[in-house]
């Protein structure tokens, strides 16, 4: 068997990990060209503090105290492909002598080799002192026979995503090296509970979730199965913070924490194109420009490979029972049918292909300004917007006294935030979309219906016009494009929260540093008014009611009880994220238990 965790054929026990290598300079922790090297990093000094790191010990003193590995004690990667390059590569520049072992004859002396070169070209660009490279290349060998890794404390497995193949791997492990050895898997969607469940010392292993590339890319999640001791998820969370890395403890649920919270950021736009709602240059330059992500869910996907993510998503579904919360996608599988699985093969969503045309968003024509907008009521979520046009050459009159909250336009129709329902529920309405920031937003959606006048059209695009927009007219959707996708975040985030996966702090750190989000979903509910994302999403399911976008427990808690505030070490896991403050506190997984 070769270990690469990449592997792109899904099968029933082996599910291909997601692709995290971002473009460019995307979720990279030191300067880089686009073209280089994504395993060349200079990584921060063992012992240095993460802006993130997470204590490893409670305020009430219950919790052990983390105690990272000592530099002195080895490390053993088992697997010698990418990942397991770039885990090998951070723990030689934290100081650990480091072992690569693979199942396959002669592979990890070409991976020492290549991570010898890598470091040979850190020196040649500056990166690295000579000293540096000459004091760590010695401590770097490759293992032929797997009892070379007995004097291991730190044992991390990145191989294929089979449970099989990971279950005899830590079994053989296990009579190799010494009981106080700590066992991990890098699995980003297999059940680490499972994998544990043929050791003799369960309580030693734990899920150390790295993202790739691992030298660039700073998040961990530090997984507790079902018996992982305390004392050993304290240990992985202070060892992987002294690497330089910013850890973030989380329980054993299917997808952990950014796998698990991101599947809607795919799943929405993938509907709203199969639906008509807009193309997909459309809906990516929605999210990316008025969202504030990075990429939107189809060039992402084209960039992680269509068969990578569907099967991650698959592999989520399938743990949570097919709950139609995580329905896989039917126009994606038909891409992954049809061979075209993005940039690797040339075609995904988008034709990748030398010298193909990019596809364009759908852009409004020019259209004149209204003569004057009134603003009845304060707008809500959108509040931002009337600051704009009070600085704008469009007069503003306000009646903040109405009970609603929409722009009413000269020729009598009104514009308002989407709140889940659809605008041909009403005369002469048209809906505008979410922004993360309406002033920094380059682009804002409207969604007309046939009951809407081409006046009150033209005058809503020339409003956002004159505001500085570009304007995307798109199908009439509940919820549009960054609403829906938000609300679905931000639900699947506190979901999160209420089932113990992770605390608050945890999830908007994990989903900041590991999918890149601009904010994180639970910092960015406590942006919106309280009761907005529970009706968009009630609007939502009341008219798609396949299940998925009811509001969960945890939104239904916080508008009726406030039960989403709980103190600390309540059953949120100190639940505060109705609150405008979050703590970053420990991690409960590595106490869960029988909970795990």
């Amino acid at each position: 068997m070769t270990a690469d965790e990449q592997s792109a054929t899904p099968s029933a026990r082996a599910v291909p990990t997601e692709g995290r290598t971002l473009p460019g300079d995307l979720g990279r922790t030191t300067p880089s060209t686009p073209n280089a090297d994504p395993l060349q990093t200079v990584l921060p000094p063992a012992g240095s503090e993460p802006a993130a790191a997470r204590p490893t010990a409670s305020r009430d003193g219950r919790a052990p105290v983390g105690v990272p590995l000592d530099p002195a004690r080895p490390v053993a990667v088992v697997g010698t492909g990418t990942m397991g390059q770039g885990i090998a590569q951070i723990a030689l520049a934290a100081g650990h002598p480091v072992h690569l072992y693979d199942t396959a004859p002669g592979r990890a002396a070409e991976a020492a080799t290549a991570i010898g070169a890598r470091i040979d070209r850190l020196v040649a660009k500056g990166r690295m002192a000579p000293s540096e490279r000459d004091a760590a290349l010695p401590r770097l060998t490759a293992a032929s026979e797997p009892s070379e890794l007995a004097g291991a404390g730190l044992v991390i497995e990145a191989v294929v995503e089979d449970l099989t193949v990971k279950q005899e791997l830590f079994r053989s492990l296990e009579d190799v090296v010494a009981d106080d050895c700590l066992l991990a898997t890098n699995t980003s969607s297999l059940s680490v509970t499972a994998i544990a469940g043929a050791l003799r010392l369960p309580g030693r292993f734990v899920g150390l979730h790295f993202f790739n590339p691992a030298p660039l890319l700073p998040l961990v999640e530090v997984v507790s199965g079902f018996a992982t001791a305390q004392q050993s998820a304290a240990d992985a969370l202070a060892t992987v913070a002294a690497w330089g890395k910013n850890p973030v403890s989380c329980a054993d649920l299917p997808g952990f924490i950014v796998n698990r919270v991101a599947r809607p950021f795919y799943a929405e736009g993938f509907a709203l194109h199969e639906d008509r709602i807009a193309d997909p240059a459309t809906i990516d330059a929605v999210l990316r420009e008025s969202g504030g992500f990075r990429m939107g869910p189809f060039e992402l996907t084209d960039l992680i490979g269509q068969d990578v993510n569907a099967a991650v998503t698959r592999s989520v579904w399938e743990a949570n029972f097919q709950s139609p919360k995580f329905t896989p996608s039917l126009s994606q599988r038909r891409l992954v049918d049809a061979g075209l699985l993005g940039r690797k093969t040339g075609r995904g969503w988008y034709d990748h292909t030398e010298g193909a045309p990019s596809p364009e968003p759908q852009v409004a024509a020019s259209a004149q300004p209204p003569a004057y907008v009134i603003a009845e009521g304060g707008l809500g979520a959108a509040a931002a917007l009337l600051e704009l046009i009070a600085e704008s050459d469009v007069p503003l009159r306000r009646q903040d006294e109405s009970v609603r909250s929409q722009l009413v336009l000269p020729g009598g129709g009104r514009l308002a935030l989407t709140d889940g329902s659809m605008s041909g529920e009403f005369d002469d309405l048209v809906h505008f979309d979410l922004a993360l920031d309406y002033r920094a937003a380059t682009r804002v959606a409207l969604a007309p219906s046939p009951r809407t006048s081409e006046r009150t059209l033209r005058e809503a695009i020339g409003l956002f016009q004159a505001l500085g927009k570009q304007v995307s007219v798109i199908g009439d959707a509940p919820g549009m494009i960054v609403a829906r996708t938000v609300a679905m975040l931000i639900d699947f985030a506190a979901d999160a929260v209420t089932k113990g996966v992770a605390t608050e702090d945890a999830v908007d750190t994990a989903m900041k540093l590991g999918a890149n989000y601009p904010l994180g979903p639970l910092a960015w509910h406590r942006r919106l008014p309280p009761d907005w994302v529970h009706t968009l999403l009630q609007n939502v399911h009341t008219r798609i009611p396949s299940g998925r976008y009811g509001p969960g427990l945890a939104l239904f808690q916080h508008l009726h009880t406030g039960a989403g505030r709980h103190a600390e070490g309540g059953p949120t896991t100190g639940g505060r994220w109705g609150d405008e403050a979050g703590h970053t506190g420990p991690g409960r997984s590595g106490n869960r238990g029988a909970n795990g």
